[in-house]
């Protein structure tokens, strides 16, 4: 791999555009294209101005070569993302079958959200200790799939308590969904709001 493929995964990676990285540096988009497309080479001060934003060595643009806190730090962040969701997961069918099955409503929501906290845990040890270049991928597809999975139970516990009077980790029994179309409207726009502002937020970094 030789600099213009490093330069050319490390923006990929940040999820930035060449036009994006080419403001943050103080070139024009055509140097970025150049440098990615091995027809020119950054001068010194724009590697060290790389290196800086994209968080790595010069010694890693250069030759490729990483110091040894980033080869300590060379495990996939996906891994992490994948292992969370699934306790996510885990942690909402849990508390239905709790609450479904055994009727348990309390029993049900402390299950649910351990298990869900442990998943929330599980994620952040991984963006720790994993490379920086999966981490920012792997952080982006955590959040816009999970968002929907973090805020279920909390969502349905408000709207219990609000308009029920009761405490539950699900807010409806499957009989009574067109009844609670407004819980379903609020819980979409909040959680494509979340979305929208979270891609539109990391774009612009």
């Amino acid at each position: 791999m030789n600099i213009s493929e490093r330069i050319h995964n490390l923006r990929m990676a940040r999820g930035i555009s060449q036009e994006g990285l080419a403001d943050k540096i103080g070139v024009s988009r055509q140097a970025v294209s150049k440098w990615e497309s091995k027809q020119s080479t950054p001068d010194l001060d724009k590697i060290v101005l790389l290196s800086e934003f994209f968080e790595v060595t010069t010694d890693y643009l250069i030759k490729g070569i990483e110091d040894e806190k980033k080869q300590k730090k060379n495990i996939n962040a996906h891994i992490f993302t994948v292992i969370a969701t699934g306790l996510n997961f885990i942690g909402l069918i849990l508390a239905w079958f709790i609450w479904s099955e055994k009727q348990q409503p309390m029993g049900a929501i402390v299950i649910g959200v351990i298990v869900v906290a442990l998943g929330l845990m599980i994620f952040v040890v991984g963006m720790y200790v994993s490379s920086k270049e999966s981490k920012i991928k792997a952080k982006r597809n955590f959040w816009l799939i999970n968002i929907w999975l973090i805020s279920y139970i909390p969502f349905s516990l408000i709207y219990k308590i609000l308009f029920k009077h009761t405490l539950a980790p699900y807010k409806m029994s499957p009989k009574s969904y067109i009844f609670d179309m407004p819980f379903w409207i609020v819980y979409i726009v909040v959680c494509l709001s979340f979305m929208f502002f979270y891609i539109k937020s990391n774009s612009t970094k």
